[in-house]
């Protein structure tokens, strides 16, 4: 699950993965700055996320990682609570403290630190259990879009905000996404798999402008939240609500989208398929996970074909 924004989760190829080997599993948080990232899935020629963090696991544990993750980020699109899951033979583990007295993930955080870019961080690392699962055993995914709709909130240091040309109507975008709320068909903000289910349930799809003093003062700011997300469903979901927000649609106009399910592009009076906003102001901010006697059965569920 997903958006590319949570595409299939799994990395391609060989390496230690071994649940049944005796692997220890391990659960890495990590943030980055996706601006120098063709995304998250590995590429050949291109730097990817995925790329960049198996590369330095390689460098620290001599062998091969692939790693699991909770959800893909396009290109452009960064993170501040993206997870992975990995395997490790319990030989790889006990090497990793070489001769002090840290545990071996303690080791392996601060050991990745000193080989990761500057734009990725590895947070955290923790044993789990066999059956946590970053990418299906996953409760949710909040993501926040961030706009700045005028120069007196420009910032050109934030590399994390979308620059946007018109101001915004943040009441009007607010009373246009209530009616995404819940379990629907969003094939008109997806850009579906084949075989894959575009049925999704949106918790929250919220719009707010925080005043002086508070985080993101003066910015536009989206936050999105579901149990998982299609392919592009939170740009797309964004993109929809800005033509609301500047005035060229009425509160009506997503709902409308969302009942069409298609992915015709339409004409002016006849929903199609969301326009997809760009990358750069989309943030991946949490994975929720249930507690640890739930994490099988969370699994199992989600592996469930969502018709």
């Amino acid at each position: 699950m997903h958006t590319s924004d949570d595409a299939a989760g799994h990395s391609p190829g060989t390496g230690v993965r071994g649940e049944g080997a005796g692997a220890v599993r391990l659960r890495l948080d990590l943030s980055y700055d996706g601006t120098g990232f063709h995304g998250w899935a590995a590429q050949p020629g291109l730097r990817t996320v995925q790329g960049a963090l198996e590369e330095g696991l390689a460098r620290v544990c001599r062998v091969p990682v692939p790693v699991t993750v909770a959800g893909r980020t396009d290109a452009g699109v960064h993170a501040r609570g993206q997870v992975v899951h990995l395997d490790l033979p319990p030989a790889v583990l006990a090497g990793l403290p070489g001769r002090s007295d840290r545990s071996p993930a303690d080791a392996l955080l601060t050991r990745l630190g000193g080989v990761l870019p500057p734009d990725l961080v590895v947070r955290s690392a923790v044993p789990v259990p066999p059956a946590f699962d970053a990418r299906f055993g996953a409760l949710s995914r909040r993501y926040r879009y961030r706009i700045s709709d005028g120069p007196g909130v420009h910032d050109p240091l934030r590399r994390d905000v979308l620059r946007h040309r018109r101001p915004l109507d943040v009441a009007a975008m607010a009373a246009a996404s209530a009616a995404l709320h819940g379990e629907h068909d969003f094939l008109s903000f997806c850009r579906p798999r084949e075989g894959a289910s575009t049925v999704r349930t949106l918790r929250e799809l919220s719009w707010r402008r925080p005043g002086e003093g508070r985080a993101d003062a003066g910015l536009v700011v989206a936050t999105v939240e579901a149990d998982a997300f299609c392919h592009h469903m939170v740009r797309s979901l964004v993109g929809v609500m800005l033509q609301v927000g500047e005035g060229r649609r009425g509160v009506d106009w997503p709902a409308r989208v969302l009942a069409a399910a298609t992915r015709d592009p339409g004409g002016p009076e006849v929903p199609g398929a969301a326009p997809m906003c760009p990358p750069q102001g989309l943030t991946l901010e949490h994975v929720a996970y249930p507690p640890d006697a739930e994490l099988a059965a969370q699994a199992a569920r989600a592996r469930t074909f969502r018709g």
